[in-house]
This record gives C-alpha cells, structure tokens and sequence, in this order.
C-alpha cells in the first residue's frame, strides 16, 4: 500500500486516496509538535478549557458532516455516526470543565516545617494510534486528556479513516488550537517506528488488536517510552436467569449487533443457563433470519451494514468456517459476493479449548455457551487470555454481584451493558492491554507525577 484510501466498504469502490508523508514532512510535523506543546504548557487550564470546549462544541455542530463521512469510509449506521460525535463532544467537554480538579496538586506529609506536594505536569507530545471502528471517539477518548494536561497529540489513525482523521484535525483548528498541537499524519507503519523512536515522542497510546499492541509495546519498550494499550476483548455476557427470556435474547441481540459487531468490549461470548438456553439461542436465531444487508443510510435495526473492508470480511468468513471445522454449529454468517458484508450469525457448539475459542470474532456474531452452575459460569468466562469487560444479569443482585465479583476483567457491568460514559474509566487486563482512558484516571496515564519538595530552612 502506497498510503491510505476511502474505500466504500459496501461497494468496494476506492473514493479518494492519500499519499504517505514525506520524511521531510514528518519531520516538519515533530518540530512543529514539539515547539506547540511548549507554548501550550505554558497556559492556564482556564486558557486550555475554553479552546477544548469549543472543539466539543463543533463535534455537535458538526455531527451530521462527521456521521456521513465514517458512513461512506467504514460503513457505519448515520445514527450510530451522530451518536458517536455527539458522544466525543461529551469527553471534550468533561476534561475541559474538570481538567483542574483532576490536575490539582496532591499535598503530602512532610517533616515538620517543610511542605510537599505531588504535581501532575505535561510530558510533551504524545503519538496516538487509532483504530477505524469507533474513528472520532476513540480520538476525544485519548486527545481531550492530554491536550487539557498540556501535552501535544500526534494522531495516526487508520489507513481506512482518512477523511474523518482530517476532519477531526480541522475541527481542532478551527477550535483555536495553536499549528502543531493537534496533528494527524498519513504515516506507514516504518514511519510510525522512527516517530517512537524520535526524543522529540514522550509517549504513545495505541487502541487496535493484539498483534499491533505487542509490537508498539516492543518498540516503546525499547526507546523507554510510556505506552497505553486497549487491545481486544472477548466479552462474556452471563444470563443466569430472567423473567422474560424472548426480551433478554433481544437486548443481546441489539447489543451485540451494534456497530455491526466491531466493538472491543462487545458481548461476544454469549454465557446462558440451561433451563433458558434453548429459548435463549432460538430467539437469537429468529433474529439472525430476519436481517438483510443494505448501507449505513438505514435506520432499520434488521438491517445490517458492511464490515469495515473487504479483507476484514473475508477474515471473519474463515473464522466461522474454522469454528464449523472444529464442531460448531452456525445460524448465518454468509460472505457476500461483493463488498463487506458478513450476515449476522450465532454460533453454538464452539469446542471450549479449540483454537478459534480463544479467538476474538469482531463482526455480527453471537457465540452462545450452556452453562448449569454459577461456579461453571465463571470458569468459562475467565477461560480467555482477554479481560476487557463482562456483564452479568440476573433478577437476584445479589447473585448477579458475586459472580460478578470473580471475573478477570478491567470492567465488570452487572444487569446493563451500558455502564458507560465520559466519567467512567475504560481498559482491560491480560491480552486486553494495559492502562485506562476517560473518567479522573484517564487523566493521569501520560503525565509527569513530579514531587515538589520545599524545606523549613535553606
């Protein structure tokens, strides 16, 4: 690949594309970057919020502009679009009116007479690498904390997402932020190493799969760079039980389907009772029957869009055929002739212990497992090298609660699968990665916790 592209994953037709920078050009970027970082460090919160707070208003302003263009480069749902601008206006806006709090100096104990405190204190410019399934907010989730604490963001996004990358860059510079502070760049991935390695990059937050994870986690080891990682998830979803198990079956359903199933901390392992299962899955397969493909102009739930490309269709056909081989069996989940497009499917029978058991299935696909007991239940759940999020429903909280409580996971969620917000951190253990973003913590990944010290006496 010679650069990045707009490829309308319903069609396949290539829309636009952009070339790599040069390496002239990249080192204009970090030059730019560092110098704009100084100057933004030196001004107040107060001065910071109101520029960030602008951003935030524009992503409202701009959020019909900003759904289509991710509609036409990955092929998600308008709806969904405008909720997710919507969605990063609401980051922006809580770092700007909050970054003081989080930023306040933490008074320690001292010798008697002296003072001392902890200060939270920019680090420089931080490179962002971006994934293409959530491609505003996954960048408000890493920017807006950064730029409130006085750092500068470079942001590589995916190759896929270039003009809804160039579109959150005007914004930023339409917002008032200085030339250089908020940058995206067109980089290829030996660009992206020689900018880990650059003195000028005091850090680098990656959201995307495994495999990018170990190796940004290689290279920023290797140059002593501070590094966050939110990588994969296979979600367990338990049912214990329910009083309505056709409405409990639907909610899954909905979830899961969201964002045609490309999301990290989705329901991905469904975990049903055996005296509800069997309904459980019927109505899951119902569902899968009823939808049909179109673009990411309908509005209608039993519609389903494209996958984000052509290849990353293509990558999930041959997991549900690898889940099929090892004895599974599958509702769904067709590859069309043309364009992205994976029906929605629900797999049961998946052998637990097989390879494609341990692997993540990021599209339309509802993986179903019979359970008997609580302890059974958490046993499977944690049988994964991934620890992103779970949830737990059952009409006894109580219950609910202590299954809940032996999970490995960054997030537990007990009867909603929406425990989510700004305010609420976000990151996993194991596999998943390391690190958290949004809510107070999301703040203090990429900053300086320097102590200053002041004695009674010179």
């Amino acid at each position: 690949m010679s650069g990045y592209a707009v490829i309308n994953p319903a069609t396949g037709e290539t829309v636009e594309e952009f070339p790599f920078p040069t390496e002239e050009e990249l080192e204009s970027v970090l030059a730019t970057a560092a110098a704009a970082q100084r100057e933004w460090a030196a001004r107040t919160i107060a001065e910071r919020a109101a520029v960030v707070n602008r951003a935030a208003a524009l992503f409202t302003e701009r959020k019909a502009e900003l759904a289509e263009i991710i509609g036409i480069e990955m092929g998600k749902r308008l709806s969904e679009g405008v909720e997710e601008a919507e969605f990063s206006a609401d980051i922006l806006a809580y770092y700007a009116d909050r970054a003081e709090t989080f930023s306040a100096d933490l008074p320690l104990e001292a010798n008697p007479g002296d003072r001392a405190v902890v200060e939270r204190k920019p680090i420089g410019v931080i490179l962002g690498i971006m994934p293409w399934n959530f491609p505003y907010y996954q960048v408000a989730r890493f920017a807006a904390p950064n730029l409130m604490v006085g750092n500068a963001v470079i942001v590589k996004h995916a190759e896929i997402c270039p003009r809804s990358a160039a579109a959150i860059e005007q914004i930023m510079v339409d917002a008032g932020l200085p030339a250089g502070l908020y940058t995206n760049v067109y980089a290829s991935h030996d660009q992206i190493s020689t900018m880990i390695a650059d003195r000028r990059i005091a850090g680098v937050s990656l959201t995307g799969s495994e495999r990018a994870g170990r190796k940004v986690a290689a290279q920023a080891g290797a140059n002593l760079k501070k590094a966050v990682l939110e990588l994969g998830g296979s979600d367990p979803y338990i049912v214990l039980d329910t009083e309505d198990v056709t409405a409990a079956a639907d909610l899954a359903w909905s979830t899961r389907m969201y964002n045609t199933g490309q999301v990290c901390n989705a329901n991905k392992r469904l975990i049903v009772f055996d005296d509800i299962y069997d309904e459980f899955v019927a109505e899951l397969e119902r569902l899968a029957t009823l939808e049909t493909p179109g673009d990411y102009t309908s509005d209608d739930p039993s519609v389903y869009q494209p996958l984000s490309s052509r290849r990353a269709a293509e990558g999930l056909a041959a997991q549900l055929k690898d889940a099929a081989e090892a004895g599974a069996h599958i509702v769904g989940g067709e590859l069309s002739d043309q364009g992205a497009y994976v029906s929605p499917a629900v797999v049961t029978g998946i052998p637990v212990g097989s390879e494609v058991y341990y692997q993540e299935l990021f599209g339309p696909v509802a993986i179903v497992f019979k359970v008997s007991s609580d302890a059974e239940a958490v046993e499977l759940a944690n049988n994964t090298q991934f620890g992103l999020g779970a949830s737990v429903w059952s009409t006894d909280l109580e219950r609910a609660e202590r299954v809940g409580a032996q999970l490995d996971a960054g997030m537990v969620q007990i009867n909603t699968a929406a425990g989510e917000g700004a305010q609420i951190p976000f990151g996993g253990v194991k596999n998943s990665g390391f690190g958290r973003e949004l809510g107070p913590i999301g703040m203090d990944e990429f900053v300086n916790k320097r102590l200053y010290y002041v004695g009674e006496k010179a």
